[in-house]
């Protein structure tokens, strides 16, 4: 008993000195307040001690690695016109903005733990690149090619691949085996190339199950896209000369969340085309549609600036009103149409969530361009949203083409 007694009173000692540690210990000091020190700057000059790691943390004279960043090499903004060679143990390797024209399999000899290589704004052409080099990297989940002079498509690739980034190069067909073996993929960037309807003959997304980011905006495309795969969720088609989206086409794609199409030649919209149960963001500026369309529950943002819209018909927008199903539309643009007058009273019982119409200035023919304003419901509003609703139509009112088109950019090749 004696010794149990002794270990009792031990214990209860310690539990004592771990509490008033608690007691003393002001958390304000950790979590509130100023820093007793100034803000650290990195600085690649400092000589800091490397961390030991289980290799050697080598690098290319030609390039910089960051003592606190051991697996990543940064040989970007040099002027370099060939690519050294990468030791083992890098796996972030940035080569962007260089005089680089080929991709040879020298360098990437002992490179067999790359997870992204960045090649973007060089002077690559397919032709240069050895054929392989870049199938053989087991890890690589990114890969960033755009701005380049590339012909064609860049394969064979890595089935471990999951972003395709080939903006902005001379890409005008993707072969039926461009793209074959590419399961984990996920967003592929095919924007600003050369591409027209022909691409499609081969079917070459059908079979990327995986794929939610799909951007061909800026080619020369005409007509919808066929067989994209069910998981998509962003498609960039803006910039192309599409006229007509077929009846039903979006019924295989019922994941879709933003639909970006404008500056095409879109003239009429199936009533029910965009009835899409996750759809928030759909861009349709600058085409010539005349009429509007079904507006689906999900909708947030709507932009249809710049077509030739004379009248805005809620009805057709929103043909009945569910009180267990309220309309998300928050936000719709329609500067440089044909209207006269503004959106009927109606919509605010259909998309009582609006918060911004935006009318900007109107091409009515033979009449100076007028400024439309839409009656707000105080009802609807608190006093202070109410006093909201009316600061914004004055900010708006201020508003610049400028300042809209900012908005409208295509799709960032990380937009999710």
């Amino acid at each position: 008993m004696g010794i149990l007694s002794y270990l009792l009173i031990l214990q209860l000692l310690w539990a004592a000195l771990v509490s008033c540690q608690y007691e003393d210990y002001d958390f304000e000091d950790e979590y509130g307040g100023e820093p007793d020190q100034h803000p650290y700057y990195f600085n690649p000059n400092t000589q800091v001690q490397v961390p030991r790691f289980p290799f050697p943390v080598e690098c290319a004279k030609e390039c910089f690695c960051p003592p606190a960043f051991p697996l990543s090499m940064y040989c970007d903004h040099r002027k370099l016109k060939t690519i050294p060679n990468i030791p083992n143990h890098v796996q972030q390797l940035y080569l962007q903005n260089n005089n680089i024209e080929a991709v040879p399999a020298g360098p990437f000899t002992n490179a067999t733990f790359l997870r992204e290589i960045n090649l973007s704004h060089n002077n690559i052409k397919f032709h240069m690149i050895d054929h392989g080099v870049f199938a053989k990297f087991s890890n690589l989940l990114q890969l960033h090619l755009q701005h380049n002079e590339l012909e064609e498509f860049p394969f064979p690739l890595p089935s471990s691949l999951e972003r395709l980034l080939l903006g902005f190069n001379k890409i005008s067909r993707l072969p039926g085996n461009a793209l074959e073996g590419l399961p984990n993929m996920t967003m592929l960037d095919l924007c600003s190339n050369l591409l027209d309807d022909s691409v499609f003959k081969e079917k070459p997304f059908s079979n990327m199950k995986n794929l939610t980011q799909l951007n061909l905006c800026n080619n020369k495309l005409q007509t919808m896209p066929p067989d994209l795969p069910p998981s998509l969720q962003h498609l960039s088609l803006e910039n192309n000369s599409i006229s007509h989206i077929p009846e039903n086409y979006f019924t295989r794609l019922p994941q879709i969340i933003a639909l970006r199409m404008s500056h095409n030649n879109l003239q009429n919209i199936p009533h029910n085309t965009f009835n899409l149960p996750n759809l928030l963001e759909l861009h349709l500026g600058h085409n010539k549609l005349k009429q509007v369309f079904y507006i689906p529950r999900s909708l947030q943002h709507l932009y249809l600036e710049d077509n030739e819209i004379e009248n805005i018909n809620v009805t057709v927008m929103c043909p009945a009103l569910d009180p267990l199903n309220i309309k998300q539309l928050t936000y719709i643009r329609l500067d440089q149409n044909k209207l006269t007058s503004p959106i009927s009273s109606y919509a605010f019982f259909c998309f009582p969530l609006i918060r911004t119409i935006y009318y900007g200035e109107q091409n009515v023919t033979g009449s100076s361009p007028s400024q439309l304003r839409t009656p707000v419901f105080r009802r609807f509003l608190t006093p202070e949203e109410f006093q909201e609703a009316e600061d914004n139509h004055e900010m708006l009112n201020q508003e610049t083409e400028e300042d809209h088109e900012a908005e409208d950019s295509y799709f960032h090749p990380y937009y999710h």
